[in-house]
């Protein structure tokens, strides 16, 4: 197993009460207005967990209030219609969340009578909740001692134990994850104090850059701390490798200003953002030309470059303005038709679409 820098954690641990030190820390400086925080039943906590994998608080507060005005139990969550839900999660990213959240919530009402699940075994095999959200279920609701392990745990208990385990390597990440489970609370009843005040300290003192360590309540005792080089952990040599991608966006307009949409399958030449509404997508520049009569002019905008975690999508839009109402502009309209369907403002603003869609959009109405 790695090991500790300079202090030994066996010997932190033995005169250092992490625990005890988090949860009291947490109830006097903890966050205790986020607005999941103020019902700590299973569907808001499970709402916001899933909102914020990968997303900052900032950028949730307002979506989880949207989908909780929309959708104030599970029930309504289950009972609405996918594009609708994909609508209302625009911009959060991820979208294979909102679909997964669409299904959990049609589970939970379908299998489990509305409620959740209470042990992490039975909530792990709900779609879209992995051994993260899982823990933070069980010990949040349901007071269950089990530990989370999302970003910000692995950060703070990698600095407090100075764990020196590469953990994009699953046996070391296997191992913190053991040791993270040591440090919980004896007590069950303190479990939801101790989940808030880890996942807390993470967010606001032990950042990833930048920690504030002179405000840190378990400081006195963190490995890190005393080798001097707390940002050093936790230790992750492995880096994501982004791919470059290119493909053609045909925005056809008509007459009426309606916009030619199609929902994407995830089978198009760049498979992702499943669901949402797009424009026709083409693999080239000449395939998009094919598509259409001879003759036809078009308008090259520039290129758009987008950003995932895993993908750089350069995508090259053409833009072509069907005017006045001829025989042959209704003709074009109805060959366009076979690529998708036309859509007004209203229609759009119904589904759910891609930021750069998005902002494409704000362009044309």
């Amino acid at each position: 197993m790695p090991k500790a820098i300079t202090l030994n954690s066996s010997k932190v641990l033995a005169k250092f009460d992490f625990a005890s030190t988090l949860c009291a820390w947490q109830k006097k400086h903890g966050r205790h207005d986020l607005p999941w925080q103020l019902d700590l039943s299973p569907y808001p906590v499970w709402l916001s967990e899933i909102m914020l994998q990968q997303t900052q608080v900032k950028t949730v507060m307002e979506y989880f209030d949207r989908f909780m005005n929309r959708f104030p139990s599970i029930e309504d969550l289950a009972l609405a219609d996918e594009d609708e839900v994909l609508s209302m999660w625009s911009g959060l990213g991820y979208y294979s969340r909102a679909r997964n959240l669409h299904q959990c919530a049609k589970d939970v009402v379908s299998k489990h009578g509305g409620r959740f699940p209470q042990s992490v075994d039975a909530l792990m095999s709900l779609p879209g909740i992995g051994p993260s959200t899982a823990a933070a279920i069980a010990s949040i609701c349901f007071s269950s001692r089990v530990a989370i392990f999302d970003g910000n745990v692995k950060r703070v208990i990698s600095r407090f134990l100075g764990f020196e385990g590469d953990l994009s390597q699953s046996v070391h990440s296997k191992a913190l994850a053991l040791r993270a489970q040591e440090l919980l609370p004896k007590k069950d009843s303190l479990m939801p104090i101790y989940t808030q005040g880890i996942m807390d300290l993470g967010a606001t003192v032990c950042k990833p850059k930048n920690p504030t360590c002179e405000r840190c309540p378990v400081g006195p005792g963190c490995a890190a701390r005393f080798g001097g080089e707390p940002t050093r952990f936790p230790v992750k040599t492995k880096t994501i490798k982004r791919i470059q991608r290119r493909f053609f966006w045909l925005i056809a307009l008509d007459g009426s200003g309606r916009v030619l949409g199609v929902k994407r399958t995830g089978e198009r030449p760049s498979g992702i953002w499943k669901g949402l509404y797009s424009f026709p997508e083409f693999e080239s520049e000449a395939a998009l030309r094919e598509s259409l009569p001879t003759g036809t002019v078009l308008q090259t905008l520039e290129p758009i470059r987008h950003e995932l975690t895993h993908q750089f999508l350069v995508i090259e839009p053409f833009v072509l303005r069907l005017k006045g109402a001829s025989k042959v502009v209704a003709a074009r309209q109805d060959r366009l038709q076979s690529l998708g369907q036309w859509m007004d403002s209203k229609a759009w603003s119904l589904v759910g679409v891609p930021r750069p869609v998005e902002a494409c959009l704000k362009e044309l109405f």
